[in-house]
This record gives C-alpha cells, structure tokens and sequence, in this order.
C-alpha cells in the first residue's frame, strides 16, 4: 500500500513537471488572456501599423492565438519601444519597429533604453524604397547627373522638404546632398503629407518619399521621380533608375520595419516566434499586400538581424551628426 502511495506520488510529481513544461514551452507562452500583444510605436494609421494590420490573421493562424495589435505613439516611438522593453521575456509580447529605432539615440538627448542591448532583434520583415523626387515645373534635370549640375549651379535658389527633423526622409535627403557634395535649405515638415503637398505646389523643390507615397504623384505628371535609393531597380517602377547607377555609385539607403522582444528571451522562444513570423510572411494575403505598398519582403534570421542593427546604428549615427538634426 505504501509503495502504491509512493508511486502516487511520483505519478504526480511526474504529471505536474510535464504539464509545466508545456505551459512553458515557446509555443505556449501566451499573456493572461491567451493572446499575442503586438506593440506598434507608432500611430493608428502610419506606414508600420498598416503592415502591422496586413499581417494580423496570418499570424493569428501561424501562432494559434488571437492577435492584438496596441498602438503606443510618442517620442518618436520611444514610449512603445519602452513597454517592448519591459515585456514579459516569454514570448507574449512582440514589437514592430522602423529604421527611426537607429536614429532616436542620436536625435534625442535622453533615451531610456538602449536600442541594441535591451532588445531582442527576432526579424526584419521588410524593406522600402525611397524616390528622389523632383517638382517638374521648377526642376529642369531628368537624371541624377542634370540634376546634381542644376542644383550646384545655383545651390541657393533650391530647398528640399522632409517629414521632420532627423526622420528616415530627412536623412535619405542629407545623404543624397552629401554625397552629391551640395549644400541645400532643409525644410522640416510634421509629416509627409504636408511635405509633399508643398512639393508638388513648388513651395519646395525636391525631396526623398516612401514610393508607395510618391506612386501616385509619379504617374499623374505631379512629380518627377528622378531616381530610388536602393541598389536595385523597384519592381514597380522598373523605369526609375537607382542612384548608384546613375551619378552616385555605392548609395544605398532603405527603411525597413522590424519584429523584436525585450532583452533576454530565451533562445527556443526566439527560434519560435521567428518560425512563426517566417511563416506569416509567407502567406500570399501578406505577400500580395506588402508588394502593392512597394515593400520588399526580406524575413532575416535573428542571428543575421542583431549585427544588422548594430550596422544600421552605426550609419544613422554618421548621418544625424553630418545633417546636425536634433528633435523638434
């Protein structure tokens, strides 16, 4: 009797350890109310929260649990980033961030996080094209070199307008003026919406833009694309030439939107949640919808995304101090 007491007992020691383990397990670990948290430090409506929402039911079905998607503004995404941060390290809470993430520790005087130690980069799931666009009616040059010429002809009768001090676009601008070696009056403006009513109205003469913002204004005849930043042609306006090849050789400048956790996950729970990730972006729901917005799907490995962000810091770094931008 005694003995069957004692196995008893092992019995549910035995049970309890396997149960536990399974509630634990990466595939399991699941906030109070069995959802996937996915913060967004950005705005209801901004370029990170619409992809966001694309790949909302996919990834429902990749990790099983329903997804809830919290919009965190602020600070330049920094009060969203600052709850990823301090998130459970079990998986249950993920982040969605952009390339402002490298730039924040160079425009702000205070950060409180460090943007590579207390994260844990899982993916990055896209890229973007950015356009060098031009107002047709004030700009004579077709290509990068014309225009180079145009501006170094008469530096001062040019400005260019960006969607705020130290944004990705002001940024993308300060490298091309940079490297084109001409000095041009920056606008900052609170966005893109206001920054490109203004170039199509001529207040501005050129700027860089999301191409998915500028499409529309390309085909209409309201802007002149004049080249994009990355090292390949976009698939959607294969017509555009890259600015490495045609004035500027070795330019190359993306944003690019990325899936990270707090400091400290545990590996299989990293492993996991990037199996997950991986499989949502293979859906053809969240293909067709990244494509339409001129994103290119990418979905690094987190032992490709950590020394991919340390790289990106280390440029953003280099053109925050040579564009001298500092927060409104």
């Amino acid at each position: 009797m005694r003995a069957l007491c004692v196995l008893g007992r092992r019995a549910v020691l035995v049970i309890s350890f396997l149960s536990l383990s399974v509630a634990m397990s990466p595939a399991h670990a699941q906030s109070a109310d069995g959802r996937l948290r996915l913060i967004v430090p950005n705005q209801a409506g901004s370029g990170v929260d619409a992809v966001a929402r694309a790949m909302t039911n996919s990834m429902a079905t990749a990790f099983g649990r329903p997804i809830i998607i919290e919009n965190l503004p602020g600070s330049g995404g920094m009060i969203g980033t600052q709850q990823i941060v301090r998130a459970p390290k079990d998986g249950s809470v993920l982040g969605m961030v952009s390339s402002n993430h490298v730039i924040n520790p160079f425009i702000y005087k205070r950060v409180p996080f460090d943007a590579i130690k207390d994260i844990t980069p899982i993916s990055v799931i896209a890229s973007s094209a950015v356009v060098l666009v031009v107002n047709p009616d004030t700009v004579k040059a077709k290509t990068t070199r014309e225009f180079i010429a145009e501006l170094k002809a008469n530096p001062k009768g040019y400005s260019y307008g960006s969607a705020g001090n130290g944004t990705v676009l002001h940024l993308a601008a300060e490298y091309f003026t940079s490297e084109a070696d001409v000095d041009i009056l920056h606008v900052p403006y609170k966005g893109t919406g206001a920054m490109t009513t203004d170039i199509i109205g001529g207040q501005v003469n050129f700027g860089m833009l999301p191409l998915v913002v500028a499409a529309p204004h390309i085909k209409s005849g309201k802007l002149r694309a004049i080249a994009v930043t990355t090292t390949k042609r976009n698939s959607a306006f294969p017509e555009v030439p890259t600015l490495a090849e045609t004035g500027l050789p070795g330019f190359e400048f993306e944003s690019w939107i990325a899936v990270i956790g707090p400091a400290g996950m545990p590996a299989p729970v990293v492993a996991d949640a990037y199996k997950r990730i991986k499989e949502t972006m293979a859906h053809k729901e969240v293909v067709d919808s990244f494509l339409a917005q001129g994103f290119t799907l990418t979905t690094t490995t987190p032992e490709q995304t950590r020394p991919f962000f340390v790289t990106e810091l280390e440029k953003h770094k280099k053109l925050v101090k040579r564009s001298g931008a500092v927060a409104d």
